[in-house]
């Protein structure tokens, strides 16, 4: 497949014993760390992992049909409440229209039984791609609210709003451009929600995280045979949007070959499916985003400037956040909110707090508040998050670390160093139980993980 594939924590949810332990044998013999459980209950427990010393599930593989809480339903379930984690449907046959309609529900993809061995695993590795590149995206409201201003209520933002506005009275392409992390995609969401096709699927196609054969295929499509492990007919991205959008992220790293049908469809609203012949129709309203000088790829002629001008017919440009700090405030408040409810915590920035982080320079823009914001509501104590945790925080930033004088042995080194320790302690009073570490810490199992990586 060209790249090399992703491994990851994959939880597979089937009734039936014998295909949980083949489905768990394929995907460990393929580098995968796989479980097996046989309710869509047991499902939701093990993602919750609450009470078990267990890594994060990165993919979930669960059978469409299952007595009780069936596939549908923990795919609902799982959206509310673990809604990075992907959702793989396995389907017998007949059930492929279910298995459709749960992509178009939130699905990253489905499975027909009997499965082949390289199809799940080319399934679970393009699930686990968009849904690691998904995860770098900042996060952000949907749409325009009157009671939380899209974004911030800078000038800045206050125009792109209303560009936004009268883009999605139009059917005509957008080209989203702006820094990574600036929140292209929330500006892609928002057109579609106020547009005409606002009761239509919304469907994101990653292109940076797939490498030329998954996306063609994720695009649109194939036909039964088409390459090995294509055991059946596949709907692409482009006809699971129809009726709705199709927002292509990152346009600018897509290759020649996939320039080329993209310009087609776009000129001709049609497409063909890989290893198919007939023409299927494109009802789809198409919306791209990059972060990339596109005005001088076409000079460099590594982008087409024929697809160029067919992707750039309404332009919106996303200023990055050092460009309009006055919304840093309400961003990080809203951030800060957000995160202490996931968390159950009751907790907010005091005022000094907001002013430093408005003074700040943020080159990963919202995406790089988002996680900040995230670390000061795990590693502060109280229920006010003051300037000194701000100071703390910005302390253990290797970026800012670096641009500061070496002076010996510094006070950030004795915090790491005492940090640590404090690890250490944790998980020896824990008898190595990470989970109960995580709560001696006060902090989340998964900062857990991700400190503890760091140490090694």
């Amino acid at each position: 497949m060209g790249d090399a594939a992703e491994t990851g924590q994959v939880l597979v949810v089937d009734d039936d014993r014998a295909v949980g332990v083949v489905l768990k044998g394929l995907l460990s013999q393929a580098g995968h760390r796989a479980e097996h459980v046989t309710t869509a209950q047991e499902a939701l427990a093990r993602v919750a992992s609450s009470a078990l010393d267990l890594p994060p599930v990165d993919v979930v593989l669960t059978d469409l049909r299952m007595p009780g809480m069936d596939g549908m339903a923990l795919l609902d379930a799982l959206a509310e409440r673990a809604a990075g984690v992907p959702v793989i449907m396995l389907t017998a046959h007949g059930t492929v229209e279910r298995a459709v309609e749960a992509m178009k529900r939130g699905a990253a993809d489905f499975l027909s039984k009997p499965f082949d061995r390289d199809e799940v695993l080319y399934t679970v590795d393009k699930a686990l791609r968009a849904s690691r590149y998904a995860a770098e995206q900042p996060a952000g409201p949907t749409a325009p609210t009157e009671d939380a201003p899209w974004l911030g209520g800078s000038d800045a933002m206050k125009e792109v709003a209303q560009l936004i506005a009268r883009a999605a009275k139009a059917s005509s392409t957008v080209l989203i451009r702006g820094e990574s992390g600036s929140g292209k995609e929330v500006a892609a969401r928002a057109i579609h929600a106020a547009s005409n096709r606002e009761r239509g699927p919304f469907v994101p196609v990653h292109c940076a995280a797939l490498p030329e054969n998954l996306l063609e295929s994720e695009l649109f499509g194939y036909e039964k045979g088409a390459f090995t492990g294509a055991t059946h007919r596949k709907p692409g991205r482009v006809e699971l949007a129809s009726g709705g959008t199709l927002f292509l992220d990152e346009i600018g790293d897509v290759t020649p070959s996939v320039q080329v049908k993209l310009l087609r469809l776009l000129q001709e609203k049609e497409y063909q499916r890989l290893g198919g012949t007939e023409s299927l129709d494109a009802d789809v309203r198409f919306v791209a985003a990059t972060h990339r000088d596109l005005d001088e790829m076409v000079e460099e002629g590594t982008f087409r400037e024929d697809l160029f001008y067919r992707l750039d017919v309404i332009p919106i440009w996303v200023p990055p956040l050092r460009e309009r700090a006055a919304d840093i405030p309400a961003l990080a408040r809203r951030f800060c909110r957000e995160i202490a409810e996931r968390m159950n915590r009751d907790i907010a920035l005091a005022p000094e707090a907001l002013e430093q982080l408005r003074g700040l320079d943020w080159p990963g823009n919202v995406r790089e508040l988002s996680n900040f914001v995230e670390r000061l509501v795990v590693f502060t104590d109280g229920e006010i998050v003051t300037g000194r945790d701000v100071e703390r925080e910005l302390a253990r930033q290797p970026r800012r670390r670096a641009s500061a004088k070496p002076s010996g042995e510094t006070l950030l080194d004795r915090r790491e160093e005492a940090e640590h320790a404090a690890i250490r302690e944790a998980l020896e009073k824990a008898e190595g139980n990470r989970t109960q570490a995580a709560r001696l810490l006060g902090i989340s199992r998964r900062t857990l993980y991700n400190k503890l990586a760091e140490m090694e």
